[in-house]
């Protein structure tokens, strides 16, 4: 038996966020990253939209990039003092994740990380507050996935929790709310969200629900990126709600390696998670081909791509990535991002051993061990064809 859980509402489209003047309930906590929600006005109109709900709410900010155990145990303290019985992550992955995981801690003060690490084992929430996730950015589908990561700040060590418990209760996806953003950040969240739905298309526990999902978000995402990345606001409409079927899709097939990857190398080298994806993917379709073959051709033959093979169009796949890259002045490997060679080989047994234990390598088409993963790592730093 198979399962698959998604938020029970998802509003989505312009002034998604009106959907919050008919919310239920009497205080909601506002979980903000920084004050680029306060500036643009989101979390004005958030609050007013509450307001006219009879619901009276207050604003927690200052979630780092990687959000850490500290800033989630001071928000859960926050909301203990608070008592909300409605919180609302507003923002990308991090504060997203963080209002998640300072929703266990509210609901179980006593419950450890190392608890909360362990898959699917999280005591049963709701019991104070419901979930609501407002996405400002268009590529991390956190907000209607049963995942949050979390990092310990003293020993850098991450708890990564999947749950589905903690997969939202609503997630509003407006629109409205990706207009102003940057180029650079399009790009990498773009990248981010088509490699959710390649990964997820093949990872070992995919099935038709999570495949559908999977390809209509690769077929927008191919269409729009670029012109997203241009500016085209139509285009960076239809990238939000993309990356949000990608991320109902992988919430439930789970990722694979180009993600182990990214979660080893994205604070050590300073690569924002995105560009990190999108320089790991096309060497990853090339390694996993070997198993993955007949998924990748699919994919490619549904994007029109030439080929006459699986092979062939496997190589068509990949050369479209590369292009999308190109197109968005994306470096195409580690040593073009800027790493340093030697701070690479320093740390190349260590990352490889990290990303071979990472939990998304587990549903990976193709096995890996720590040697193999040197070898694609170092094919990923010295932009390398991948034939093993």
């Amino acid at each position: 038996m198979q399962r698959f859980t998604i938020p029970r509402d998802v509003y989505f489209g312009e002034n998604a966020l009106d959907y919050l003047k008919g919310m239920e309930g009497k205080k909601a906590f506002i979980v903000i990253g920084s004050e680029r929600s306060i500036k643009d006005g989101t979390t004005a109109k958030i609050e007013a939209n509450l307001k006219e709900a009879g619901i009276e709410s207050t604003i927690f900010c200052g979630i780092e990039a990687d959000p850490t155990v500290a800033t989630v145990l001071r928000g859960a303290a926050e909301m203990s003092k608070y008592q909300p019985d409605i919180i609302i992550g507003v923002g990308g992955g991090s504060p997203i994740d963080a209002a998640k995981a300072m929703w266990i801690f509210y609901e179980y003060p006593n419950h450890t990380f190392e608890e909360a690490a362990k898959p699917f084992t999280l005591p049963t929430l709701r019991k104070k507050a419901i979930f609501v996730a407002v996405t400002t950015t268009s590529g991390t589908g956190t907000e209607v996935t049963s995942f949050a990561v979390i990092t310990d700040e003293k020993t850098g060590v991450k708890y990564p929790i999947a749950d589905y418990n903690i997969t939202p209760d609503v997630a509003i996806v407006d629109t409205n709310l990706v207009k102003s953003l940057t180029p650079l950040l399009v790009a990498n969240t773009g990248m981010d969200a088509l490699t959710h739905s390649f990964e997820a298309y093949v990872s070992v526990v995919a099935n038709p629900i999570t495949d559908a999902l999977a390809m209509k978000s690769i077929e927008m995402v191919v269409d729009n990126v670029v012109k997203s990345y241009k500016g085209d606001e139509a285009a960076r409409s239809s990238m939000h709600i993309a990356q949000c079927m990608a991320g109902m899709s992988f919430s439930n097939a789970i990722l694979g390696i180009v993600h182990s990857m990214a979660h080893k190398t994205g604070k050590i080298f300073s690569i924002p998670h995105g560009c990190a994806n999108a320089i790991y993917l096309p060497y990853v379709i090339q390694y996993n081909a070997k198993e993955a073959s007949a998924k990748y051709a699919d994919i490619a033959k549904r994007l029109g791509l030439k080929g006459n093979s699986d092979t062939e169009l496997v190589d068509s796949l990949v050369a479209m990535v590369e292009d999308l890259r190109v197109q968005m002045k994306m470096p195409a490997s580690l040593k073009e991002f800027g790493v340093n060679e030697a701070e690479f080989l320093k740390e190349l047994n260590s990352i490889s051993a990290g990303a071979v234990g990472d939990p998304c390598t587990g549903t990976n088409p193709r096995t890996i061990d720590a040697p193999t993963m040197e070898k694609l790592f170092k094919a990923t730093y010295y932009g390398e064809k991948v034939n093993f």
